[in-house]
C-alpha cells in the first residue's frame, strides 16, 4: 500500500467526537465513513424507506491532493443483510471539492432502514487518477471481442 496525505476537517455542525474515518483492520483497502447527522436528527436518526434514497452527511471535508480521487463505496454487510447500498457507487470525490462528504444510500430491501448517528454507512478509498491524453485515430486495434457488448461474453 502507498500512503497519501489527505487533509481532513470537520464540517461546521459536525460532531467531532465521532473522529475522522479509520480502517476497520490493518488490511482494509478503505476507511469507514460514519453518519454524522445534523444536530436536529442525532437523537431520532434518519430512515430510508424501501425503494427510497437519501443523502447522509458524514461531517467531514477533504483536501485530496491533485492526481488523486476518493471513491465512496458500499459496505457489504449493509447490502447483504438489509439491501441498503450506495446509490451512485462508486461515488467520486474530486480533488478540488471542499464541501462536506455525503453518502447517498438507497434501500433495495423490504423493510425501512434506520441510520443512527455514528453508524458506519460506507467506505472511502483514495486512488490515483490517470488523466487521458486523447490520440485521434481513424481506426482502432482489432480484438477478438470487437464491438460485441452487453452480455456478449456469456454467463458462464
Amino acid at each position: 500500500m502507498t500512503d497519501v496525505a489527505v487533509r481532513v476537517a470537520f464540517a461546521a455542525d459536525a460532531d467531532p467526537t465521532l473522529g475522522f474515518p479509520v480502517a476497520a483492520t490493518a488490511g482494509s483497502a478503505g476507511v469507514d465513513l460514519r453518519a454524522n447527522l445534523k444536530p436536529d436528527s442525532r437523537q431520532v436518526g434518519l430512515t430510508v424507506r424501501p425503494g427510497g434514497f437519501l443523502r447522509v452527511p458524514c461531517g467531514i471535508r477533504l483536501d485530496i491532493p491533485g492526481g488523486y480521487e476518493a471513491q465512496v463505496r458500499p459496505r457489504s454487510g449493509m447490502a447483504g443483510r438489509n439491501g441498503v447500498t450506495v446509490l451512485n457507487s462508486p461515488g467520486t470525490i474530486d480533488s478540488d471539492y471542499r464541501g462536506e462528504i455525503g453518502v447517498i444510500l438507497i434501500n433495495h430491501g423490504p423493510e425501512p432502514f434506520r441510520v443512527s448517528h455514528g453508524d458506519r454507512i460506507a467506505q472511502l478509498v483514495v486512488l490515483p487518477v490517470a488523466t487521458p491524453k486523447w490520440v485521434p485515430v481513424t481506426t482502432l486495434a482489432e480484438t477478438r471481442r470487437g464491438a460485441e457488448g452487453f452480455g456478449s461474453t456469456g454467463r458462464r
